[in-house]
Parts: C-alpha cells; sequence; structure tokens
C-alpha cells in the first residue's frame, strides 16, 4: 500500500495547475445516459473515482473513447466522448456502487429514460450517513414506483416520469443532481425548490442546457424544468475544482509561500478565501489563476462554520483546520454538514496540535510548531489535512493509507514538489 513521505519546512513558491472538479465531472457523466448522442467532456480530472463511474457506464453499455488531453500533457485535463446510445443494462450493482457513493446518480437519468432502473443503496460512509431517501421522495414525487429490496433500489416508471414541485427538506447536492437530470425527461413542468446552489450543480446544469434541456433559475436555489422528449449530444468543460483551489491555498498560506493556482477562478471559492484573507494570507485574481501569497507575518485564528454554498465548504474542514493549528491565537471551527467529521484530529495532535472538540464544533489553539510522525488517513479531506500538516511541520512525516488521496487529488505530490515541497510516494507492493 502506498505511502507519502514529507520532510517539512519548505515554502511553496511556484504554479499548480488546478484540475476540473470530480464532484461536477461525476454528474456529468452521468448525465450521458439521458441522451443517445455522444457527451464529450473536457478537463476530466484522472481520478479513482472518475474510473469507477466509466467501469459502472460501461457495465451499462455506455462506450466511452478517451479523445486525448488537454494542452500541458500528462493526464491533466483529458477528453472522454460517453456514447450511450448502446445501452444495455440499468442496474448499478453493489460491488461497484460501494466503491463510491456518486454512483447514485444513475438513478434519475436511467429511470427518466428507461423507464426503470436497479441501483444498489450505497451503505454508509467514513464521515457519517449520507442516505438518499430525499432523492427517493423525489422520483416519487414524479410518479416513479420506488421499491427496496435485498440492498437495492428498484424504481419504475413505465409510462415516464410526470412534473411535479420537489421540495427538499434538507439542501442535497446529489439529490438535486439526480432529480434535475430526472426533471429534463419528464412529461411536464417540474420546480425544484430548495435546490443546492453549488458551483457542480451549475456547471451540471449549463450541461444540461447544451444537451437542450430547458432549465430556468440556473444558480439559485429554484429551479424550473420543462421536460423534453429528447436531449442531444454536446460538448463541455468540467469547471474547475474549488476544494483543489483551497486546499493548495492552504498548502501555501502554511508553508508561508506564493502560490499561483493556475486555471483557478476565485468566484469559486470566495468563502475559503474571505477566511484565508481574516487569517493573514493575500488572496488575488491574476490572468493565470489565483495567487496566493504569505510572505510576511505570522496566521492568526478565525472563526469558521461549514454551510451549503455559498457558505464555508465542509470538503474544506480538514484543511483549515491545519491553517489554525500554526495560527496565532484560538479557532473555533463548527462543522454542521456531516456528525462525524473530525476523524483527522487524533491524527492532528499526534503531530502537535492543540485541538479540543465539543460536539459539532472544535477549539483550535496555535502552537508554534507541529512536528513530524506517522499518521494514517480516514478518509478523503483527512488526507489533504495531513499531507498540508506534514509540509508545514518540523522532521518527517509518513502518511499512510493514501489510496484515499487518490480519490480526490490528481498528482497531488507532483504538484507540490514541483513548487519546491519534499515530498515522495513510496510504492509498497501487497
Amino acid at each position: 500500500m502506498d505511502k507519502i513521505v514529507i520532510r517539512g519546512g519548505t515554502p511553496l513558491n511556484g504554479a499548480i495547475p488546478i484540475g476540473g472538479a470530480k464532484n461536477a465531472a461525476l454528474p456529468l457523466m452521468a448525465a450521458a445516459l439521458l441522451s443517445e448522442q455522444p457527451l464529450r467532456l473536457s478537463n476530466l480530472p484522472h481520478l479513482a473515482d472518475i474510473s469507477t463511474m466509466a467501469h459502472l457506464l460501461g457495465e451499462m453499455g455506455v462506450s466511452i473513447a478517451m479523445e486525448g488531453d488537454a494542452p500541458g500533457g500528462g493526464n491533466m485535463g483529458r477528453v472522454f466522448a460517453l456514447n450511450a446510445s448502446g445501452l444495455s443494462s440499468t442496474e448499478a450493482p453493489y460491488e461497484l456502487v460501494r466503491r463510491m457513493r456518486a454512483s447514485v446518480l444513475v438513478l434519475g437519468p436511467l429511470v427518466a429514460r428507461e423507464g426503470h432502473a436497479r441501483v444498489s443503496l450505497p451503505g454508509g460512509c467514513a464521515i457519517g450517513t449520507r442516505p438518499v431517501d430525499l432523492h427517493l421522495k423525489a422520483l416519487q414525487a414524479m410518479g416513479a414506483e420506488i421499491e427496496l429490496t435485498e440492498g437495492y433500489i428498484e424504481a419504475r416508471a413505465p409510462n415516464g416520469l410526470k412534473g411535479g414541485h420537489v421540495l427538499f427538506p434538507n439542501v442535497t447536492v446529489g439529490g438535486t443532481e439526480n432529480i434535475l437530470m430526472a426533471a429534463c425527461l419528464a412529461k411536464g413542468d417540474t420546480v425544484i425548490s430548495n435546490a443546492a446552489r453549488e458551483p457542480e450543480v451549475t456547471d451540471l446544469a449549463h450541461c444540461l442546457v447544451a444537451m437542450g434541456a430547458k432549465i430556468e433559475g440556473i444558480g439559485t436555489d429554484t429551479l424550473k424544468v420543462q421536460g423534453v422528449t429528447t436531449l442531444h449530444g454536446a460538448e463541455h468543460s468540467v469547471v474547475p475544482d474549488r476544494i483543489e483551489m483551497g486546499s493548495y491555498a492552504v498548502a501555501a498560506a502554511v508553508t508561508g509561500g506564493d502560490v499561483v493556482l493556475k486555471g483557478g477562478r476565485l468566484e469559486l471559492m470566495e468563502a475559503v478565501a474571505n477566511v484565508l484573507k481574516s487569517a493573514g494570507v493575500a488572496v488575488s485574481q491574476e490572468t493565470d489563476g489565483v495567487r496566493i501569497t504569505r510572505n510576511n507575518g505570522a496566521l492568526k485564528g478565525f472563526d469558521v462554520m461549514t454551510e451549503p454554498y455559498p457558505g464555508f465548504p465542509t470538503d474544506m474542514q480538514a484543511q483549515m483546520m491545519v491553517l489554525a493549528s500554526v495560527a496565532d491565537g484560538a479557532s473555533m471551527i463548527t462543522e454542521t454538514i456531516f456528525e462525524n467529521r473530525y476523524m483527522h484530529v487524533p491524527e492532528l495532535v499526534r503531530m502537535g496540535a492543540n485541538i479540543n472538540v465539543h460536539g459539532s464544533s472544535a477549539i483550535v489553539r496555535g502552537v508554534k510548531k507541529l512536528s513530524g510522525a506517522q499518521v494514517m488517513a480516514t478518509d478523503l479531506r483527512a488526507s489533504s489535512s495531513l499531507v498540508l500538516a506534514g509540509l508545514v511541520a518540523e522532521g518527517e512525516t509518513v502518511i499512510n493509507r493514501v489510496y484515499h488521496l487518490d480519490r480526490g487529488y490528481e498528482r497531488l505530490e507532483e504538484k507540490l514538489a514541483a513548487c519546491g515541497a519534499d515530498i515522495l510516494r513510496v510504492r509498497e507492493n501487497g
């Protein structure tokens, strides 16, 4: 199992290319199921979750052709052409869904186009339960018959889905995406209230419009969809990954560096940028990306609460805790999205951080230095927080179970090394 070894203490300087957002790419790939014509997606990141979704779609009969890389070399910005004209199955089996919860995003498109789907229940998750009941109730509101049997969701709409009013009691990104896709082929008009406003949802909506969907209210919490009989092919570029941007921004900040996040867009990470600025970090939009600078002065403590977009993203909570750990004074971080998302705390404490968790809040008192240690990753964002801690810690940090990282960060060690970090992936057999 691979490990990452970091010798910290080096300021990062240079440029880091930002890839397409994983959380946008996955629903975009599922959207290919809505049409018999090819959907051509560019700026797809080269990540484990993307490979899993490609495998799942391939099992259903979707042909996927890799049509080259964007300029820059490597796997950055890959281009996939997805063609679902030969759809042969409407089942998403457990062995694939259990590897990636986002697999449930095929449910809405399959029911809308084929009138039936059999999708495994995703099961538990390391950062807390993320039930799909909101997805199912919304599909029922559109006329689908739902049955849970033997760990699978059996959804049927033999006469097609019907437009209706879907009111989500809680903001759900996946639920909004699933129902938005389903509504595109439903008969009549659908109104989705309390819809998620994340950039990834907006990106999906723009792609669906390019495929011929009729959607109003894009970017707001009320989406109005006028159903059409068919969608056609389209070309679409995946939006830059705001969580990757935020993670590398924290890396530059904690090491006292100067980094340009190439291809980054500041409007996608405003909530994170505002917290960084309050902590004493300079953030600016440049012609080729977002520049993060902390050449002078100590970091300052801050308070932050995770919220649905446009609030502070839960996927940046662990990384921001590293910043708080080496800032002057005390910070308070409150997690309101997931109930079990402080599993990185014991590992950061092993490195010398002073963190006390009280329910959903963590009090972080800044320390003079962190120290390298053997640590273990528990989930994707916790993994990135340990990398950030290793970059600023004295001595050597060894991060185990880094396969979590590969689900969400493309070529992380290469990108950091190019900016001066002493970081190495150790590949082990078995």
